[in-house]
């Protein structure tokens, strides 16, 4: 199954309360399970004025109506093709 990464511009993202954090994913979760299991979220990192989300998905149109659904910027979603690490090098 394919794994994509979501860029979100959320203004000030990095000053969201643990609490305004909480409701968010709350709010994702929700959405997530009414969707069913072909979607998932993996994990987010919150930066600056962004947040950037690893979900997977049979396809981009599955993670946009996500985004629709729970009100969520998408404002790039990009395919992930590889991942490397440190370990990769090892060969």
């Amino acid at each position: 199954m394919p794994k994509f990464l979501i860029e979100r511009e959320i203004p000030d993202a990095d000053k969201l309360s643990t609490q305004e954090l909480q409701e968010i994913s709350q709010k994702s979760c929700s959405i997530l399970q009414q969707m069913g299991p072909q979607i998932q979220w993996v994990q987010s990192y919150v930066t600056g004025d962004k947040v950037y989300c690893v979900y997977i998905a049979p396809n981009e149109e599955l993670i946009r109506e996500h985004a629709q659904q729970g009100g969520f910027p998408a404002n790039r979603i990009s395919e992930i093709k590889s991942v490397i690490d440190p370990t990769t090098a090892e060969g």
